[in-house]
């Protein structure tokens, strides 16, 4: 296994940015964590990928080790960071592999910076539309409009804000494998560190609106009109999903490859769910191993 480090750089913009950096080759692949998670949560992935990638694993505004000075509005103000970070470590061709938010992450970073990408790799990706936030408490959900809606959500926001508060894992374990962990569990000691990182997040609410607005196709989502962004990728892109996910539905991996056409390519991961590191790392590694070398 490469050797892997916990670091950190100061942007221009006064964010600091926790990351882990692991040994490997030349062929860069950066990676973007999702939503309650880090860079903690690409370990498996760090520790058994092809030591012939170097790799960096971010910690996003909010998260980690890193610094959470100004609030995000947007996806895209988590892209600009990226865009600062890899200004600052002098990268300037690289892949990247972003997983559920990372995945929305990654596709604004690759609309508005094209001239980085060498390939796109989306694992469990919010849809170019946006994740939508409903009021789960109406029949039927309706889908919040503002940020102030989705603070005051009963069913979410504030019980989760609320386990971060009170440094209650046990109730985010419980969510975890209701949703995600449904087949496989992390080793308990790993499982333990995971639940511990999740409640360094400190922007829950803000990343929820920034999802429920997020939109760079070219139709409107209900809460706001698309940006069509989409078409500034060129990178190619791989759509790596699994078959039994129950936070990304099929819909929004559809809408992905609709709004993204011929330069996106669908893989479907058999029997994973939201967590593919988890639920079968052989088959991701081996998926995402042979589109980088395509």
């Amino acid at each position: 296994m490469g050797k892997v480090e916990l670091k950190a750089v100061e942007l221009p913009n006064g964010e600091k940015i926790g990351y882990r950096e692991r040994e490997g080759g030349e062929e860069v692949v950066l990676l973007i964590h999702g939503n309650m998670t880090s860079s903690k949560h690409w370990d498996l992935v760090l520790e058994h990928m092809n030591e012939k990638y170097k790799l960096y694993a971010v910690d996003l505004r909010g998260f980690g080790t890193s610094s959470y000075n100004e609030p995000i509005n947007s996806i895209k103000d988590f892209s600009e960071d990226i865009k600062q970070f890899v200004d600052g470590l002098g990268l300037e061709q690289f892949s990247i592999l972003g997983w559920s938010t990372g995945g929305a992450v990654g596709m604004q970073f690759a609309a508005n910076y094209p001239q980085y990408m060498n390939k796109l790799l989306l694992l469990a990706p919010a849809s170019t539309r946006g994740y939508p936030m409903a009021n789960l408490s109406t029949i039927p959900p309706t889908r919040y409009e503002t940020k102030q809606e989705i603070e005051g959500d009963l069913t979410r926001t504030i019980p989760i804000t609320a386990a971060y508060k009170m440094k209650n894992t046990e109730f985010l374990r419980s969510i975890w494998d209701a949703l995600i962990y449904t087949d496989n569990k992390p080793e308990e000691k790993r499982y333990e560190e995971y639940l511990e990182d999740m409640i360094t997040q400190r922007n829950l609410a803000d990343v929820y609106h920034a999802l429920n607005t997020f939109n760079i196709s070219k139709h409107h989502n209900g809460v706001t009109e698309g940006t069509g962004e989409a078409a500034n990728i060129e990178a190619p892109v791989y759509v790596l999903w699994g078959e039994n996910d129950k936070v990304i539905s099929k819909e929004m991996i559809d809408e992905v490859i609709e709004d993204l056409g011929d330069k996106a390519a669908l893989i479907i991961l058999k029997g994973c769910g939201h967590s593919p590191p988890i639920d079968d790392l052989g088959q991701l590694l081996t998926a995402v191993e042979s589109v980088l070398k395509e």
